[in-house]
């Protein structure tokens, strides 16, 4: 099976001209068929703040409304995704910039109201295997900016590191694919303070330990959820790391 490799890189990376520049450089050095999945949050927090429109989070994920999938859609799917498409042309990476809405690559559903509604947020329903593996074969690097659709016109926010991870999955039958989650830390870290801090290996049983123990908290927890839930479902490798290390091996080997 022919190697491929999916990236999903935090907007912070992204929005920080010096990190963007070793970024690009790592992940168009890349030798194998890749993918590139994108957020952009801090970046749609600071445009809704000079629009005068309220940015309403909870547990660190953003209620979508009306006036927030139009600022959302603007800076995933037109700044970020064309800044990082410009970047990694400038280095001889032959990339397009899409959403979940063209070619109609990933749909979605309304996440279900439970003790939260978390407005026009869309939990994936399918990924167009067929498509992704059009411009793969063509020698396109697809870079995907988070906003995927309902077939009836909607447009949803959605989790980028749940993307990446359906992306992921639904490619297994064709390629060998391993899956890297790029931040600005090093990997998971035993003490959020102390960047040094790196756990190397990470299986699922002491996942859910330091998760009882409140070592691993917070925002890393939906991304080990989307890393295990791709490990079980046939993606060969994950890996949590740094951006600028992303070619070293260096970060967080999580196995089941």
């Amino acid at each position: 099976m022919e190697k491929l490799i999916i990236v999903k890189v935090g907007g912070a990376v992204l929005e920080d001209q010096s990190t963007l520049n070793d970024f690009l450089n790592q992940f168009a050095a890349i030798p194998y068929k890749k993918i590139l999945v994108h957020g952009g949050g801090r970046a749609a927090t600071k445009l809704s703040k000079q629009l005068g429109i309220e940015t309403k989070m909870v547990d660190g994920r953003r209620i979508t409304d009306e006036e927030t999938i139009k600022i959302v859609t603007m800076v995933y799917g037109g700044l970020i995704n064309k800044n990082t498409v410009a970047g990694l042309q400038a280095k001889g990476c032959n990339a397009l910039g899409l959403t979940g809405v063209d070619m109609n690559l990933i749909s979605a559903v309304k996440r279900p109201v439970a003790e939260i509604d978390y407005g026009l947020v869309g939990d994936v329903t399918r990924v167009n295997t067929f498509a992704f593996n059009l411009l793969l074969q063509a020698d396109f690097v697809p870079v995907i900016a988070p906003i995927t659709h309902d077939n009836k016109g909607q447009l949803f926010n959605t989790n980028a590191d749940t993307v990446a991870s359906s992306i992921a999955t639904s490619l297994t039958a064709i390629y060998d694919v391993s899956l890297v989650y790029c931040f600005e830390k090093a990997g998971v870290l035993s003490d959020p303070d102390n960047d040094e801090s790196v756990i190397e290996a990470l299986n699922i049983e002491l996942y859910q330990d330091y998760k009882k123990s409140g070592l691993i908290h917070s925002g890393m927890i939906p991304k080990l959820d989307n890393s295990f839930n791709a490990l079980e479902k046939g993606v060969r490798e994950v890996l949590i790391t740094n951006a600028v290390t992303l070619n070293t091996g260096k970060g967080t080997h999580l196995s089941l």
